[in-house]
């Protein structure tokens, strides 16, 4: 019998094959073929994949376009650009090819041998206030948490004036009749590309979880209750932060002002003028004391208030877990350079609250120090995050799973905001600065198997690990105190939030 038939055909087969670890991995998307790498772990790597036309020219605030298909196979072996920024975050390293307009790009890791594997999926959206951040960051690096069995991506999004203007003439050209949210608007599109493409890759599309933290985790809360993003999400990761924060949103119509007062400040008061300006000097109008863009209520991207949307049960069905860090804020930010005694707190929370000063001493009592940590990370992150879980666990009918993060990274006072991120991703290694411990460690890979476990299964228990308990509404949640070690509580600040509710709702009155 002659063999060389047969021979012809394997080869044919392998040299096809997406997935064949001897040669470059291959990927057919909707819009066309790409080529990634093949790491040694197994994984398999696709950076810089468009997933909308370029947001430049015309399409500068508008709604992200279909990408452009292409002919022949591109090379997704490299981060593409970030979206347009300053530098403003000391702790965030970029791995990306620049900075451009140009920046509707995703990265995506997998372990799938095959596309018929079906495996979880995770989306995660970095942080930086919607005005920094980037998909290739260290910190967000996919490799590890794929290794663990998901699918996992990062995505960017347009960030503070690109993303987040608001302005009349772009109101008056939608067909919604809203602007602003344009970044909110780039998620939902990464989203749709990867219910259209994940299974290529051997995921998913009905088992996405999203997820991220602090401008990431306001962005989540976001999708649940983005009409754009209904049916593209099957569970939700929350780290610092939600729109359901005491300052609440911005309606359009002040935004509207805000963005018309900033075009005029900017010398380009038409809508015209303001895409003519070079994307660079746009950026640079931004650095004026007090110019800040972010997530509006536009009545379209974000319905209505995010609070009455969870509070009625408008977001979306799927589990919840989500929680913050003990050191979000520093007694200074409430004391200022006094010393922590109780007759400077009494007095920093007169010039705070007023009458309302005695009711908010007794809610944060205690350690002077303590108590005014917790209050600043309560008045920066923490009471919103705690808001979005409560009305989770009220309206949703979906398991609901809260924590709070206690270790600190070695040598830092306290466990500050972000500080989390590499721990949950399982990515200490990708971070230099810190003489990271065993016990780091430990804990890191703990964490990562809570994470990973709700990304396949909707709850995070699993083999090995302290149970985790489901939260509840209302004083008494339990949840689970991550540290070295990790154990089970109930909640011990149930008066903070009733006092932050009671006080936000007088002042609502107003």
């Amino acid at each position: 019998m002659n063999k060389l038939p047969l021979l012809l055909i394997a080869a044919s087969v392998i040299s096809s094959s997406a997935y064949a670890a001897s040669s470059t991995p291959r990927i057919s998307t909707a819009t066309g073929a790409v080529t990634g790498v093949q790491e040694a772990s197994g994984v398999k790597s696709f950076k810089g994949i468009p997933y909308a036309a370029p947001p430049v020219g015309k399409l500068r605030w508008a709604a992200p376009q279909a990408a452009a298909k292409w002919k022949g196979t591109r090379k997704a072996d490299h981060f593409a650009a970030r979206c347009m920024q300053l530098p403003l975050f000391s702790d965030m390293v970029f791995r990306s090819d620049g900075v451009s307009e140009d920046c509707l790009y995703l990265n995506v890791w997998t372990p799938a041998k095959s596309a018929r594997e079906k495996l979880p999926v995770l989306v995660y959206f970095y942080g930086g206030g919607f005005a920094a951040g980037d998909g290739s960051e260290p910190r967000y690096d996919g490799e590890s948490m794929a290794a663990k069995g998901i699918v996992t991506l990062t995505i960017n999004y347009r960030l503070n004036v690109f993303g987040f203007l608001a302005h009349p003439e772009l109101s008056k050209e939608s067909p919604n009749h809203a602007s602003g949210n344009y970044g909110l608007m780039d998620q939902a599109a990464a989203l749709q590309w990867v219910k259209n493409n994940i299974a290529a890759f051997g995921g998913d599309p009905a088992r996405v979880t999203i997820a991220g933290e602090s401008a990431g985790s306001f962005s989540v809360s976001a999708q649940m209750i983005n009409p754009q993003a209904k049916g593209l999400i099957a569970g939700a990761i929350g780290e610092s932060g939600s729109l359901l924060s005491a300052m609440g949103l911005a309606p359009l119509s002040f935004a509207e002002q805000v963005g018309a007062t900033f075009a005029k400040d900017a010398g380009a008061p038409t809508l015209a003028e303001l895409r003519a300006l070079p994307a660079q000097q746009l950026l640079d109008a931004t650095k004026k004391p007090g110019t800040w863009f972010s997530a509006i209520e536009d009545g379209y991207v974000i319905p209505r208030s995010p609070a009455a949307m969870y509070a009625a049960g408008e977001q979306a069905k799927v589990p919840l877990l989500a929680g913050w860090n003990s050191y979000e804020g520093h007694y200074r930010q409430i004391l200022g350079d006094a010393e922590p005694t109780p007759e400077n707190f009494a007095v920093a929370l007169q010039k705070l609250y007023g009458d309302k000063a005695a009711a908010a001493q007794q809610a944060y009592s205690g350690d002077v120090k303590q108590a005014a940590t917790e209050l600043a990370s309560d008045r920066f992150i923490g009471y919103g995050t705690w808001k979005w879980i409560d009305a989770h666990a009220r309206t949703s009918g979906k398991p609901t799973y809260r924590y709070y993060y206690t270790r600190p990274r070695p040598g830092q006072e306290g466990a500050g905001h972000s500080v989390e991120i590499e721990y949950a991703m399982g990515n200490l290694a990708g971070n230099k600065v810190y003489a990271w411990t065993d016990d780091d460690r430990t804990l890191s890979a703990q964490m990562q198997n809570y994470f990973a476990n709700f990304i396949k299964t909707g709850n995070p228990n699993g083999a090995g690990l302290p149970e985790w308990p489901q939260a509840s509404a209302g004083a008494g949640s339990r949840l689970m105190k991550l540290d070295v070690p990790s154990t089970a509580i109930s909640a011990t600040d149930d008066a903070h939030y009733r006092f932050q509710e009671e006080f936000h709702a007088a002042q609502a009155k107003r």
